[in-house]
């Protein structure tokens, strides 16, 4: 299930590499006590729950609501965790810009290492970085992908950002593998947001009739796909010419996005291997946003089958700020996070000089 989706402000920059190097010590701690106390897949959990990243980035001494936050915490988590995979039982691949483009080589190299087939985990990072990106259309383009799976490959989490130019905001996407029945139908458990928009949502339990509708499309041949796609463009300009124009409310369908050729081409692609359904489809290489786009417009318009057009928004995000802004901390959930750090060194199995140690090392950070 997908766990959350936090929108941060874009801010530029990076950070002072004293503090950055402080962040990958204290992460080293957190992941080996949490490991340690309540096993791999406990971090695994936490990391991919919206409120406790954002409560680990208050902690960490980062940012507490730009989008730096998300690389910047990724960053130093995957820096900390090198050396000390066995220790705490998952590994890191991924990251921001051209790293994330490297994930499926970082999982395979785990993989030998491990001496085991981690290629249902490849998938899995690539897939959801479709889903995000093409099956749930929200203007914000993928920039960082973050891929977390235990040394056994069988649990995993996502963490990944997107970027709107328009808007100035980053929107922070969290998955996580447990009780993951279907990539295509109803995925989150939760988006972190606080506003909801209209976007293409082919994901939503309404939309499956138009992904079996858009499947079907794209196994027809490409000649008659493009011929309705040219009817609409027809039918457009005819009610331009007779000055009636009435345009829907949502933008992110835009016929002057419609490349006929290009799509031609990846029609004769999907014509050819004929998906067996929408997953498979937006899996193919070339199957982007817009190919989806096209054919989601010719299933509501030539073939009358409606999508979602929801955005799947349900509470707001983290901690809140000291000045109230966005609105007041949350106390309880603030307790909680420190409670998390509090228990692992409490009910520590190692003796009591390491655990006067450990405290002493964690207390270096406040200095």
């Amino acid at each position: 299930m997908r766990t959350g989706i936090t929108n941060l402000p874009l801010h530029g920059g990076k950070a002072p590499y004293w503090l950055f190097e402080k962040m990958k010590r204290l992460s080293r701690e957190i992941m080996l006590f949490i490991s340690s106390e309540f096993g791999p897949e406990e971090f695994l959990n936490k990391i991919a729950d919206p409120i406790w990243f954002q409560a680990l980035g208050c902690v960490l001494g980062f940012d507490w609501h730009s989008s730096g936050v998300t690389t910047t915490v990724c960053g130093a988590i995957k820096e900390a965790s090198k050396g000390i995979e066995n220790d705490i039982g998952f590994y890191i691949a991924g990251g921001k810009g051209g790293t994330s483009r490297k994930t499926p080589l970082e999982i395979m190299a785990a993989a030998e290492k491990e001496s085991k087939d981690f290629e249902n985990l490849v998938y899995s990072s690539k897939i959801v970085a479709k889903v995000d990106s093409t099956a749930l259309q929200d203007g914000y383009q993928l920039y960082h992908h973050c891929f977390l799976f235990t040394k056994d490959g069988k649990k995993w989490a996502v963490i990944q950002q997107g970027m709107n130019e328009d808007t100035k905001y980053a929107r922070r996407y969290q998955w996580l593998s447990d009780k993951v029945d279907s990539f295509i139908c109803e995925p989150h458990n939760a988006i972190s947001c606080d506003v909801t928009s209209e976007v293409l949502n082919l994901v939503a339990f309404e939309s499956q009739k138009a992904q079996e509708i858009i499947t079907q499309i794209s196994e027809q041949k490409p000649e008659k796909t493009i011929k309705e796609i040219q009817k609409i463009n027809n039918y457009i300009d005819e009610i331009k010419q007779k000055n009636i124009i009435t345009y829907p409310k949502r933008h992110y369908i835009k016929t002057s996005d419609i490349e006929l050729n290009r799509l031609s081409k990846i029609f004769q692609s999907t014509y050819e291997r004929k998906p067996e359904n929408f997953e498979k489809l937006i899996a193919m290489p070339g199957v982007g946003p817009k190919t989806v786009r096209s054919l989601a417009l010719i299933s509501e318009l030539i073939y009358s089958t409606p999508y979602s057009i929801k955005d799947p928004v349900r509470f707001s995000f983290a901690h809140g700020g000291k000045d109230g802004i966005p609105y007041p901390v949350d106390k309880e959930t603030y307790n909680k996070s420190i409670d998390i750090l509090h228990n692992a060194l409490k009910e520590s199995k190692i003796g009591l000089n390491d655990k006067v140690n450990a405290i002493k090392r964690l207390a270096l950070f406040y200095i």
